[in-house]
Order: structure tokens, then C-alpha cells, then sequence
């Protein structure tokens, strides 16, 4: 029954993993991109590199800081698309050690 129950959870964790949409951003308008991270939440986006053409690049994209990580946030970031060089979209990012706020400590 363990065995079962263990299978079961490792197949939801890979169906999940293969649930996330893949868009080329560049065959999208910037709206038509914004709009499918606003509706499914997070989404793959490819694109050819705007400095090295040869490059394929890809990336998670979120709506907001609900799909990132407890060590990461979402931050701006630009992506090409079919009508603009520069799309907003938000990525997570690992939130940098020194930049964290330190607990402030009482002494006994």
C-alpha cells in the first residue's frame, strides 16, 4: 500500500511538472504574452537570443510572486515579441543573503 501511495505522489509531481505551457514569445503579440502568464499563472517562453540569433533561449515566467520560491521574488524582465523588442514580464529571482532584512536580536 506504501508503495502505491508513493508511486501515486511521484506521478502527480512529474504531471505537474509537464502541465506548464511553452510559448514561442516571439509568435505572440506583448499582450497576447502578458495575458497567458496572467491566465495560467506561469508559462515557458522560448525566443532566439536578440544578441546571438543562433541562441535559443528560454525562461519560466510568472504572474507573481506566488509562483516563485520562499527564497525568490518576482521581478521585471524584458522578453522579445512579434510587436515589440521589449516585453515586460515578470521572472522569479533568488532574493540575494545580504539583501534580506536581518532579524533584530534581543539580548538577554
Amino acid at each position: 500500500m506504501k508503495r502505491l501511495l508513493l508511486a501515486l505522489c511521484l506521478s502527480l509531481v512529474a504531471y505537474q511538472a509537464q502541465a506548464i505551457s511553452r510559448y514561442d514569445s516571439t509568435s505572440m503579440s506583448c499582450g497576447q504574452v502578458q495575458s497567458a502568464i496572467d491566465r495560467e499563472g506561469a508559462v515557458i517562453l522560448r525566443y532566439r537570443s536578440p544578441r546571438d540569433p543562433s541562441v535559443q533561449r528560454h525562461d519560466r515566467y510568472v504572474r507573481d510572486r506566488q509562483y516563485c520560491k520562499s527564497n525568490e521574488r518576482a521581478e521585471t524582465t524584458l522578453v522579445p515579441s512579434a510587436d515589440r523588442k521589449a516585453c515586460p514580464v515578470r521572472e522569479c529571482r533568488t532574493v540575494e543573503s545580504e539583501r534580506r532584512p536581518k532579524l533584530l536580536r534581543k539580548h538577554p
